[in-house]
């Protein structure tokens, strides 16, 4: 007998999760659109691998002997520092400079994968995720950043998430622009991170809390108290009257040309916004779609140029019984210092990327995904060990004619047999007793409308006696009666 003080206990890691079929089918389904729509537009997939050397994804390392705060690391037998990626941009940026001589630039691709994190866990964030990304590479206009959320409002489409989503736009350098107009920016870069890192936290803790954190500090319910950046009151003013900004057309724009005034870098920001809108306009995406909005701040201490971000609008309830809007399902931005970390060049780059988790999850509040069991196969059960080769050219046929199907392999009874398929969800089964051998015909149940029929009855026995939705067909005509019956 097994020692059971040996035995080990099955336990999946904190941070990760196993999926079922069914997930993975609604997932595989919701990618298919978002392929579709990607193919639409003129993107080719690539694949890059889950490994990386770690000086190529770079972002989270920390000056330690071991890289392992963010990402999960290993050395190699070369003593090379290799590490699981953490998105799909870094390996894009890899990729695209190693084969620079031999791609087309612009260089347009999309690309979907699992990305880790080293990261202590929680409710709704794992180690492990899965992303769904496009790109342009080499394309430094506003075109190829309107395009981008041209193609994410599009996507949203395609999932029928039509009315619920708003692509929300705005441009790193007009609030770059607002900061060097108060001393900040490239004058003190820590503490223009710091007013970032508040404005980043506007729609958690709300205009008070980010006004408490772009000054002295602030202290949160636990008492714990998270130092500001000090800045003064009119300095404070003229950042939230930046995030605040509100209206449509020119009417938002000259509250942006008024703060950025005398400002180069926030006057081309404002410029680059201008044309994104005009594009939007002369393309037919509306405000109800896409628009611009100055408190996107999503990324900023990454992004160089236009950020955006998904945000779907309808409301769900919170874990405390709130009714909160679901919020941002993916985003992205002008990212074009991250390919010149391989090339002496500039290059320019832009693209987004979707939680296709969070994207999931919200397209099952809708309606929009299924969540249902997937179909199993059809079963043919075995009623007589010494006629397996009989039931085994039953399930080639119907494989041969296109239909999922499997012989039962297990070594138990009718009743048991029965309880699998319907386990396996299985839309019929067929059976083949010593009876129906002799007469060349086959018993198959319709397992779907059997469920159905059997809430009807009262009883075990009445329903056994009555034997809903069991058809005996010729065996010859097996194949015909399942397509007849899954049809």
């Amino acid at each position: 007998m097994t020692d059971k003080s040996k035995l080990i206990v099955p336990r999946l890691p904190r941070g990760f999760e196993d999926r079922t079929p069914a997930d993975i089918a609604a997932t595989d389904a919701m990618i298919a659109k978002i392929k579709a729509v990607y193919q639409r537009y003129g993107f080719d997939p690539i694949e890059t691998p889950l490994f990386e050397y770690t000086e190529t994804l770079g972002k989270f390392l920390p000056d330690t002997d071991r890289p392992n705060a963010g990402v999960f690391s290993l050395q190699d037998d070369d003593e090379q520092w290799l590490s699981l990626r953490y998105d799909l941009t870094a390996p894009l940026a890899r990729y695209f400079a190693e084969n620079y001589d031999k791609l087309p630039k612009p260089f347009r691709s999309y690309r979907a994968g699992y990305v880790f994190r080293n990261e202590k866990p929680g409710p709704g964030r794992f180690r492990q995720f899965m992303q769904f990304d496009a790109d342009t590479v080499g394309a430094a206009g506003p075109e190829s950043d309107a395009e981008i959320c041209m193609m994410m409002a599009d996507t949203m489409d395609a999932l029928g998430l039509q009315g619920k989503y708003i692509v929300k736009v705005n441009n790193r350098k007009v609030l770059d622009g607002v900061l060097e107009s108060i001393g900040l920016g490239k004058a003190d870069p820590d503490k223009s991170l710091v007013v970032l890192r508040a404005i980043d936290k506007l729609d958690r803790l709300g205009m008070d809390g980010a006004r408490a954190l772009l000054g002295k500090g602030r202290e949160d319910e636990s008492g714990d108290f998270t130092k500001g950046a000090g800045l003064n009151d009119s300095q404070i003013a003229k950042v939230l009257a930046y995030t605040s900004a509100s209206g449509e057309g020119e009417a938002l724009f000259g509250e942006l040309d008024k703060l950025v005034t005398g400002n180069e870098t926030g006057t081309a920001g404002v410029t680059e916004l201008r044309a994104m809108a005009t594009l939007f306009a002369a393309a037919g995406y509306g405000p109800d779609r896409i628009k611009i909005d100055p408190s996107v701040v999503r990324g900023l201490e990454y992004y160089t140029g236009p950020v955006f971000e998904i945000e779907l609008t309808f409301a769900v309830t919170n874990e405390k019984g709130q009714q909160v809007v679901f919020g941002s399902v993916g985003g992205g931005g002008r990212y074009d210092g991250l390919v010149s970390r391989f090339r002496s060049e500039p290059v320019p780059a832009t693209g987004f990327s979707i939680g296709v988790s969070r994207l999931a999850n919200a397209l099952k509040l809708t309606g929009n995904l299924p969540s249902e069991a997937v179909q199993g196969p059809v079963v043919v059960l075995v009623m007589d060990r010494d006629q397996t080769a009989r039931y085994q050219a039953m399930v080639s046929e119907l494989r041969n004619a296109g239909i999922r199907a499997e012989m039962y392999l297990g070594s138990s009874g009718m009743n048991a047999q029965m309880k699998y398929a319907n386990r396996r969800n299985a839309p019929a089964v067929v059976i083949e007793g010593s009876n129906e051998r002799e007469q060349g015909m086959v018993t198959i149940k319709d397992m779907v409308a059997g469920a159905e029929a059997a809430k009807e009855f009262t009883s075990n026995a009445e329903m056994k006696a009555a034997r809903p939705a069991q058809v005996n067909v010729a065996r010859v005509d097996l194949v015909q009666a399942i397509r007849d019956m899954l049809a």
